[in-house]
């Protein structure tokens, strides 16, 4: 049983849905017959990191389908202020947001920029969420991974380059790919305690680290390249309101391609 789950749970937190019906207070905008997304995210507003506007980390969350019972029912009841109106997407499209925001606001944690080569470990949802977000800001991404076919979806949403680090000798290949440079950010999306050591050694000196997933073991660092290379170092987690908004941006532009993510679709029923 995954430790953040209370159970039992009803899931559902990458949510599309159509608005059936409003509240008195709603704002116009929200008309019946619109397709929507959600934010899954609760907080307390009177924490500390709700104090700096950082709710995605308020430590009172509780996230839809996690703490609390989910979207995976026929109707649910949400307050309008964590709804969000999207464009004309396909509805398996508009589930991919939420995903797709939390990558997003990784790279927002290391200010991913056009002037930055980000390397991405692992090619799940959320490393390509940020590999979608990395390369929309103009980025050159490297996508790392162990399974050919997660680096083929890499591929789709346009990554620079793609290493299969069972394959190929990691080391090598980005000391060439920035010419000895090493790269100026590392997103880490796995969560092993080898792939968080690797994000280190291979970040450039003044480079920054963001780590997505987390390890289920203790990571043992040379601490020392921390300080040689005075890395920024950061953490992320969820995604803010506003970067939710920049995401259905993204892709309602179709400028990366996220249709090629979804790789079967599933009836309740069955």
């Amino acid at each position: 049983q995954n430790q953040m789950v209370s159970y039992p749970r009803i899931p559902g937190h990458e949510i599309a849905g159509e608005i059936v019906q409003n509240g008195k207070n709603v704002p116009s905008e929200f008309q019946v017959g619109r397709l929507v997304t959600v934010s899954p995210y609760s907080f307390c507003g009177k924490c500390v990191a709700c104090q700096q506007g950082r709710v995605n980390c308020c430590p009172y969350n509780q996230t839809l389908g996690v703490q609390r019972d989910g979207a995976a029912v026929e109707f649910i009841a949400l307050p309008y202020k964590k709804v969000f109106l999207v464009g004309n997407l396909p509805e398996e499209q508009i589930a991919c947001i939420e995903p797709l925001s939390v990558g997003w606001h990784a790279t927002n944690r290391v200010q991913v920029s056009s002037k930055d080569i980000v390397l991405v470990f692992g090619c799940g949802m959320i490393g390509l969420g940020a590999i979608a977000a990395s390369g929309y800001k103009g980025a050159r991404v490297i996508a790392v991974d162990i399974n050919d076919l997660k680096l083929e979806k890499a591929k789709a949403l346009g990554v620079n380059y793609t290493i299969n680090s069972q394959k190929e000798d990691l080391e090598k290949k980005i000391f060439h790919l920035t010419s000895g440079q090493c790269v100026n950010v590392v997103i880490e999306a796995v969560g092993l305690s080898e792939t968080f050591k690797k994000a280190i050694d291979l970040v450039c000196f003044a480079g920054r680290v963001v780590y997505i997933g987390y390890a289920k073991e203790p990571v043992e660092y040379d601490t020392s390249l921390f300080v040689k290379k005075e890395i920024d170092i950061k953490g992320s987690r969820n995604a803010l309101d506003d970067e939710i908004k920049e995401v259905i941006k993204m892709v309602e532009s179709r400028k990366i391609k996220i249709e090629n993510l979804i790789t079967q679709n599933y009836l309740l029923k069955n």
